[in-house]
């Protein structure tokens, strides 16, 4: 039986088709092209990723300074850096207070006393991660002025007492005396410290706030305490049996067990506390240092 004359002319339509097909690929995906037109909008703008953000420049060393302002354990602090390479910067410190204090009373010692602390140092920051602000920095002090000086009196008719020995201050001629406590006793002073905040940012920032926590190794305070004038006396009015604090040996002697009290109470100050907190801002000084590098925006093709 032979097939109908419509079934072969369908075969041979399709097979001419498939052989057009590979031996002209054009024609195919043109015929493609055209089914799909339809779907796509021809007036759309073509769709460009954006470009990343490029990374900030290695700065150069010495490139870029900073100054920062604050406050510390040692009074106002000011500070100065400077980038020496990826890792490290180099910071140069200072600080300085000076207080008046009058009418303590210790012991029965009226006192008027001033503190005056000055120092000066410097530091290398080394930072593992520059990106982040964590740091270690050994450095010195080079120059450390803490101290305490005071003047002392117990007046006429009271009472004070050195090593829980009590003594009766004369009326006609109160016990009068001086006092310090030196903080320097090793000078120049190793200095170890940690902190967050990189006063020179990898990243681009100008503004950073640097904080700080670590000890001054200034060895152990020096306590000087000495009965000038003055005369003590048997009874609480100050009158009886008054003699001069002068030469007076039994005084003298719990005198210098008060300071050696003193002292011990004071030791732990050779570790002096260093914690300080500020604002900096930093700034080019040489080429190489250009804080940042703009976002680069992709222009949109029509």
């Amino acid at each position: 039986m032979k097939p109908p004359v419509s079934w072969l002319t369908f075969l041979f339509v399709v097979a001419s088709s498939s052989l057009m097909a590979q031996s002209n690929p054009a024609l195919a995906n043109a015929s493609l092209a055209d089914s799909s037109s339809s779907s796509i909008n021809p007036n759309a703008p073509a769709i460009v990723p954006s470009r990343p953000r490029a990374p900030a420049p290695a700065l150069r060393p010495y490139s870029r300074f900073a100054l920062a302002g604050g406050v510390s354990a040692m009074g106002v602090n000011l500070q100065a850096a400077v980038n020496a390479n990826r890792y490290m910067n180099i910071r140069g410190t200072g600080n300085f207070f000076n207080y008046v204090v009058n009418d303590i009373n210790v012991s029965g010692f009226n006192i008027n006393g001033k503190l005056n602390f000055a120092t000066a140092g410097a530091a290398v920051d080394f930072y593992p991660s520059p990106n982040h602000g964590f740091r270690l920095s050994p450095g010195v002090l080079v120059h450390n002025g803490n101290a305490v000086s005071a003047a002392l009196t117990a007046n006429g008719g009271t009472s004070f007492t050195l090593n829980n020995a009590t003594y009766y201050s004369s009326a006609a001629n109160p016990v009068a005396g001086v006092g310090s406590v030196s903080l320097h006793a090793q000078s120049p002073a190793f200095t170890i410290t940690t902190g967050w905040g990189n006063m020179i940012s990898r990243s681009g920032g100008r503004w950073s706030f640097p904080f700080e926590l670590g000890a001054a190794m200034i060895g152990a305070p020096a306590v000087n305490l000495a009965l000038t004038s003055g005369q003590v006396c048997s009874n609480p009015q100050g009158t009886t049996n008054c003699q001069n604090v002068i030469g007076y040996s039994s005084l003298y002697a719990n005198l210098q067990a008060q300071i050696a009290k003193y002292q011990k109470d004071l030791n732990p100050l050779r570790f002096y506390p260093i914690a300080s907190f500020g604002v900096a801002y930093s700034f080019s000084i040489r080429g190489g240092g250009a804080p940042r590098i703009a976002l680069q925006k992709s222009p949109v093709q029509p």
